[in-house]
């Protein structure tokens, strides 16, 4: 059980703290006028919300990652 839970985490906790590090630098770029966000914009999107949603998605899947081991680990008591 516990293989199984640090095979589900690990990667979800790894690529959700990157992902998250990547939107925030790059918003920081943005607003600081080292890049434009208009590079990123999508349809009617502005490029500050894509940026920002990198940012929003590796905190869901931190939390998801987080989650799971704090549900495993109170399974085992």
């Amino acid at each position: 059980m516990i293989t199984k839970k640090k095979y589900i985490s690990g990667p979800l906790i790894v690529v959700g703290n990157s992902l998250t590090g990547i939107g925030c630098i790059g918003l920081v770029l943005a607003f600081s006028g080292l890049i434009q966000a208009e590079v990123f914009a999508v349809g009617i999107s502005s490029g500050v919300r894509v940026i920002g949603s990198v940012a929003v998605s590796g905190c869901l899947l931190s939390a998801i990652g987080y989650g799971i081991v704090e549900y495993f680990e109170n399974c085992k008591s």
